[in-house]
């Protein structure tokens, strides 16, 4: 594997848009996924999501636009990463794109089962032929549907990731100690979302603090150092 001896302009530039997409993507990132999905993940009845999501519509939406404005962001994000890292291995750096891109859009997909959920609480009149049990079922069933795909979309994250920390340890652009905790970052984050899908159980004893926590930082950490730092070697 052939690796550049130099960086040129567009790669520097793609590096900050990098920094900046991580730096961006993350408050969204966090609001949506940790304060809103808190209300309705775990041990959650449907009734109680159901009423949580008819009493804090307003902002349930808001959560439904930041997972948007997050998504949109990934994908500046990958294609800046692409920029970047192709000239260390063009093959490897179109696999991760790909990764990611597929998860982005697997994301944008399940997204619009919030829309669901909203109209199923919304009391619409052609929702009067159903018992408010069977509609709070449903919205439930709406959740666990949103949360099981973005776990697969957090597979292909983790993996693309992989592969795309991989090219920043093998590029020397960055420190190796920074890439190399992405490599580990990536892979326990591609590691335990993959185990979910098989043990699903697993998910209420391993919190997502534990394999999301290395990658946020890892992640927050590289939209600092793109922004501030040149790329190496100059």
């Amino acid at each position: 594997m052939s690796v550049p001896s130099a960086v040129d302009d567009t790669q520097r530039k793609a590096a900050r848009v990098v920094g900046l997409a991580y730096l961006l993507a993350l408050p969204p990132a966090l609001f949506s996924g940790i304060y809103v999905a808190s209300h309705l993940a775990g041990p959650v009845s449907a009734a109680e999501a159901a009423q949580w999501i008819t009493s804090h519509q307003r902002l349930f939406r808001i959560g439904i636009a930041s997972d948007l404005i997050a998504f949109t962001i990934d994908i500046a994000l990958v294609t800046a990463l692409y920029v970047v890292l192709k000239p260390v291995n063009r093959s490897l750096a179109l696999f991760a794109a790909f990764c990611r891109v597929i998860e982005t859009a697997l994301f944008f997909a399940v997204t619009l089962r919030y829309f669901d959920m909203l109209g199923l609480v919304s009391g619409a009149d052609y929702l009067r032929g159903f018992e408010a049990d069977h509609l709070q079922a449903l919205a439930r069933l709406a959740i666990s549907a949103h949360n099981s795909g973005y776990n697969v979309g957090l597979v292909l994250a983790g993996l693309g990731s992989s592969v795309f920390c991989y090219l920043w340890l093998r590029s020397g652009y960055i420190p190796r100690m920074l890439a190399g905790f992405g490599v580990f970052a990536s892979v326990v984050l591609a590691a335990f979302t993959f185990a979910y899908v098989i043990f699903p159980e697993y998910a209420r004893i391993v919190g997502v603090a534990f394999y999301g926590g290395p990658i946020f930082l890892f992640e927050l950490t590289m939209g600092f150092w793109l922004l501030f730092k040149r790329l190496r070697p100059e």
